[in-house]
């Protein structure tokens, strides 16, 4: 993983409420927007805001499917950084 990607990662993680959209995500296979919305507390935009930043570091995947918009996690990508991060110490 090349640094670029690990400090996007980092960077994304480095939030409370993205920080808690992954973990849920861990702990479930997918999550519905309004889910998100639910899990967080938060508007509508601010929600998608945080979507974009965990999309844009490669985080999560959004797939939207009808007027629903379903999110992943990108378990891949959080592999490497773990491997990144394990390789420091």
């Amino acid at each position: 993983m090349d640094t670029h990607l690990v400090a996007k990662s980092a960077g994304a993680l480095a939030d409370k409420y993205r920080l808690g959209i992954v973990l849920a995500l861990s702990q479930q296979p997918q999550l519905a927007f309004a889910e998100v919305q639910e899990l967080t507390g938060l508007s509508q935009p601010c929600v998608s805001h945080h979507l974009k930043v965990l999309a844009d570091s490669g985080l999560v995947t959004t797939q939207k499917c009808g007027r629903c918009v379903n999110v992943t996690l990108n378990r891949g990508a959080l592999q490497e950084l773990a491997t990144f991060l394990g390789e420091l110490g």
